[in-house]
Formats: structure tokens, sequence, C-alpha cells
């Protein structure tokens, strides 16, 4: 059953990609589908299984490396943690790949395109049922490549070229700490193996490694490292860049990237390695200070981006922020619930995205809509689920998740946790802000798309507005079923059992009632104000941007990370590849090099020929100088 999970995925992008054109497009998607929904059933059994028999198993499928002391397996892990992933990457993954195949209907390159789909799910789950880190590695990595095909799936446009490109760089950077991390791993423990390294943590927990002539705490080094690989995947403030230009890609892409699969692989990293993590107060201390900021930066860049798909990305940047502040406060398991309650909503909310897109016939910008909520009665309805739940609505999935986040924040008893719980009340109250301008621009107010009337505004197909319902489903329900399990005080440590690692107890004391209700309290209260200044008077949001010129500039420009970043790395690098090109390469390497020689050669043999002359005097006349000099020689021996 485990091999299925994993392997079905992999057998159909083979069979899609690689023989599409010889099946067809139905059967290219009816394969890809089909093996990607056996999958996700199977995710279901193994979940059920570990939720009622505690069921555990680390199936060897072989060997990988045997190398001196380094021993590394191709493994199942079958955890609590895993099936957890195993049940969101796969059921996310199956409902991407039936909306694909309605929104892709008139794409000529279908089965490349569901291939990578299917291949994008199989890296994930290599990633999340590894059993050490190499392999663990080698599914971060292959998650990355994945999303550079599928981000510049459509290649003819540059736009969609420079996107996949910025994607696969930004993420070099991360992976590179990631790797620095593996090795220093393996230089202080001897091993790569979860089981191996995660027993001998209490052990050498105060071992220090000398860099650069300062003594460094190797744990603390450890886990830094394995945070930035975090920061870079999961789209953290400083390596977030790539996250809103990933939008260019399909729209099933950017839910499948945004909602299951690549963004969370760096929350998904930090739980895993909790048992390091618990030992490191400085690294939690930074993924709480990271988190926070990310949570508040995107959140307020959301607020005036017009494009429906990058408010959502930035929604997802947020999001992610509130996760790693939970692990940094040690709540993982709040962390992996909001993960889980995240991926039905923020999927449910990308798909909705793109029904609403195909309807206004590939506008994506919000003040170009409006006034269809009637045209598109069920994309409507699908979009207010998704947002009431992303908002932290009483009662819906994101109102558990986000609310026991701030909650632990608040109880960790710390500066650092109280400022992040506050940040985090305040990025609700923005969330919330953002979210409801992106419904009433979109489907309230005046019609204002001028290149298309609304009369030919229309519904999407069934095949698209299936998906929907099922996430909404999941949006509505899944964090009122599951909160008592993830983070209930009687069930947490039974079902998370060995898969997280908690030193010290979650506290099971309460905050103050006061704030218990201040955050629903705002997210009710932003209903009716977002509706007032962005529907009922406009005038409002265009007197505080004039009020505001300098913080809406800087906002609007996303706080100028990308034009810090050409002009403190990117101008010198290419300035300096220019010099290294012309000046070394071509002037010095080339030159005294392959084109010297080869120019050396081609003159000699030039000046060669003219020795065939054919006449027979000649000859003989070297052949003369050439017998005297072979005589002089002689003699001067």
């Amino acid at each position: 059953m485990e091999y299925a999970v994993l392997f079905l995925p992999l057998v159909a992008s083979i069979i899609s990609g690689f023989f599409g054109k010889i099946i067809g497009d139905r059967f290219s998607q009816l394969i890809t589908c089909l093996f990607v929904f056996i999958s996700a059933i199977l995710s279901i059994v193994i979940f059920y299984k570990v939720l009622t028999t505690g069921y555990e198993n680390n199936l060897i499928i072989s060997t990988w490396l045997s190398s001196g002391s380094l021993n590394v397996n191709w493994s199942i892990k079958i955890d609590t943690l895993s099936s957890v992933m195993l049940l969101v990457v796969t059921s996310i993954s199956f409902l991407v790949h039936i909306y694909s195949i309605g929104y892709m209907s008139h794409d000529p390159n279908k089965p490349r395109f569901m291939s990578y789909l299917s291949l994008f799910t199989f890296s994930m789950l290599t990633l999340v049922t590894s059993d050490n880190f190499l392999q663990l590695f080698f599914g971060w990595e292959g998650v990355g490549l994945c999303s550079y095909f599928l981000i510049g799936f459509w290649y003819k446009k540059e736009s969609a070229n420079a996107a996949a490109i910025k994607a696969f760089l930004v993420n070099r950077v991360g992976d590179f700490g990631f790797a620095l991390g593996i090795f220093l791993i393996f230089y202080t423990f001897g091993n790569i193996n979860y089981t191996e390294v995660f027993n001998q943590v209490p052990l050498i927990k105060d071992q220090e490694i000398s860099l650069i002539g300062l003594k460094i705490n190797s744990i603390n080094l450890i886990c830094i490292l394995l945070f930035i690989g975090a920061m870079g995947k999961s789209a953290q403030i400083f390596l977030h860049t790539w996250l809103p230009d990933a939008m260019e890609g399909p729209t099933p892409v950017s839910a499948l990237i945004h909602a299951a699969t690549m963004v969370t692989a760096g929350v998904f990293l930090v739980v895993r390695c909790s048992p390091l993590f618990e030992y490191s107060e400085l690294a939690l201390s930074l993924i709480t200070i990271i988190g926070m900021t990310t949570a508040i930066f995107a959140a307020s860049v959301a607020l005036v981006q017009n494009d429906i798909k990058k408010i959502i990305a930035y929604s997802t940047c947020s999001q992610l922020g509130y996760m790693f502040f939970a692990a940094g406060v040690g709540a993982y398991n709040v962390a992996m619930f909001h993960l889980f309650t995240h991926a039905f909503f923020k999927a449910l909310l990308f798909l909705g995205s793109g029904s609403v897109i195909h309807a206004f016939k590939d506008e994506q910008d919000i003040t170009k809509m409006g006034g269809v909520w009637k045209k598109l009665p069920y994309t409507y309805t699908f979009m207010i689920i998704g947002t009431l739940a992303l908002t932290g609505f009483p009662f819906l999935s994101g109102f558990y998740s986000k609310d026991a986040i701030i909650e632990f924040a608040y109880l960790s008893g710390n500066a650092t946790g109280y400022c992040a719980a506050t940040v985090g009340i305040f990025t609700a109250f923005l969330t919330s802000i953002y979210s409801w301008r992106l419904i009433f621009k979109t489907f309230h107010g005046d019609y204002n798309n001028k290149n298309l009337e609304i009369k030919n505004i229309h519904e999407s197909s069934l095949i698209i507005l299936i998906p929907l319902f099922i996430l909404s489903l999941g949006a509505v329900a899944s964090g009122f079923i599951f909160k008592d399990l993830f983070i209930g005080y009687e069930k947490t440590y039974s079902f998370w059992g060995k898969s997280i690692l908690f030193l010290e107890p979650l506290s099971i004391d309460h905050p103050p009632y006061w704030f218990v209700f201040l955050t629903p309290i705002l997210v009710v209260l932003s209903i009716p104000i977002s509706f007032y200044i962005f529907i009922k008077n406009s005038k409002i949001t265009e007197e505080l941007i004039f009020m505001n010129k300098p913080l809406y500039k800087f906002i609007k420009n996303k706080w100028y990370f990308d034009e810090i970043y050409q002009f403190i790395l990117i101008n010198p690098l290419k300035k300096l590849g220019i010099f290294l090109w012309k000046k070394i390469d071509l002037a010095f390497i080339d030159k005294f090099g392959p084109d010297g020689i080869s120019s050396l050669i081609k003159t000699f043999s030039l000046k060669a020929v003219k020795f065939q002359s054919g006449f027979i005097y000649q000859y003989a006349f070297v052949m003369l100088i050439g017998f005297s000099l072979f005589l002089t020689l002689l003699i001067l021996k």
C-alpha cells in the first residue's frame, strides 16, 4: 500500500510524459487523475490506521549509499507526521488534477502539463516519507525542479520564463544553506538518518564547532542552516521574492504550489526536525521573528495589490509566517494544524480565482471586474467560504488554527511570544481587510471591464466547480473535526507520538477572555468596514492613499526588496560576469588557450602549404638543408 501511494504518481507522470502523444490527451488526463486518486484513497487508509492503531512503519525500498559510516536507504517512513502530509498532498493534488482537465482544456500540451503535476506530487511524497536527510534533500530538489517546469510551463511568455528562473535561483540560495546543514549533521553525528541523529542530540547539545576562529554551538548552527533552507522553500522574508512572480504559471500550479506542496515543505522540515530545534533556543527565536515579520510584511503588501492571484499569493506568504512563528514558540502541532486547514481554503481560493479568470477571458486585475456575483453564483459562494475560512471567521477551519497559533504565542510567556501574538492579531485584521477587498472588488460594485460585455460572463463548467465544492467542505469543517486531535490537550501527545518532540509540554492555561475574543471581533468588524471603504464610499481609500503617499509607495513597491536585491546583488554580479567574460575568458583564456592554439596551427599550416610547390629542385634544396643540419649536429657532438 505504501509503495502504491508513493510510486503511482511517478508511473502516471512517466506514461503521460513519454507516451502522451501516442495515448492522447483524454487518456493522459484519465491515467494521471486515476493514479493520483488511488494514491489519495490509500493515504486516507494509512491516516486512518495511524489514527486508530498508532500504526508506524519504515519500509526500505533499497540501499542507496553505503560508504564507510555513511549508510543511506531509500525508505518510506510512515508515522503521524508523514501520514498527515500524505493526506494533504495527495487529496489536494487529486483535486488540482481534476480541475486542470477543465482549466487547461484549450491548451495544446495537456499531457505534458499533467505529467509535470504528477511528477511534482511524487517529489513531494518522496520528501515527506523520507527517513533520512539525503532522501529529504532529493525530494526537496525534485519539488524545486518541478516548480521550475510548471511556473515556466507557458515558456513562450518571457515573464513566465523569468519567473521560473527567479524561483529556481532564489531557492538555490536557501538550498545551499540546507545542504551545508546536512553536511554539518554528518560531520557532527556521523550519520544522516533521522533516528540516529535525533537520538544523539541530547548527548552533544553543548558541543561546539570552530568557525572562522569563533566557537559556535553545533546544534544552533545546524538548526539555523536548516531554517535557511526552509526560508527559501516557504518564501519567508528575504527569500520570498520568487513567490508572487510564480503566479505566471497556470492557476492549478499556483494552487498546488501554494496549498499543499512546495511552500509547506519548509514548515514540514522544521516540524520533522523538532528534536533538533527543541535544543536550540536561538534558532527558535529566529524562526519566531522571521515568521511574524513575514506575516505582517506579506499582509501589508497584499492590501495594495490588484492582481487577484498575487493577492492570494501574498496571503499564502503571510499564513506561512503564522505557521513558522507557531513552530518558533514550540507549538509544532499547531503549526501543522494550520498547514492542514490552510491547504483546503487556500486551494479553494486559488482554484476559485482561476474560475473568475476564466470567466473574464484571462483578466486578473480586480479593478477591471466587479458586479458579477449574480453571473457567477457558485464561484462567488465558494470564494466567500474560502475567504471566511482564511480570515478566521468564527467556527470555520481557519478560526480554530489561526486563533490557536496566536493563543500559544501569548502563552509562551516570553517577550518574543508576546510580540508574535500582537503581530498575529494585527495581521489577522489586515488579512480580513485585503481578503474582503478582493471579494468586493471582484464581485460587487460596478462592472468595470471595457473589453468584455457582462452578458458574456458565465459560470465555469462542472469539472471546475466540483473540486471547489469538495474543498469548500474542508474549509468549513476541517478545523472543527480535527482540532481536538491536532491540539487537544489530552489527545495531542498520543496522536503525534514520537513524530514531534516536546521537551516541555504545551501550556494548558487559557489567555484572558478579552484576548481570546479580540481577534474574532476584529475579523467580524472588518467585513462592514471593508464594504464601506471599498464599495460604499471608495473615496476614503483614495484619501488615505493621498494622505500617506510615502507609506503607500513603500508598500506598493513590496518594501523595495526587488530593487534592493537588483542594486546590491544582481547588477554587480552581472557586471562582474561581463568583465570576466570579456577580459578573462575572451581576452586571455580563449586567446592564449583554445583559440590561440588553433590560430597558431592554422598559421603554421598555411606557411607549410607553401612548401608543397611541386618543383623537385625546391624539395632537393630542403633535403640538403636538413642533411646539412644533421651533419652539423653530429660534428658538434
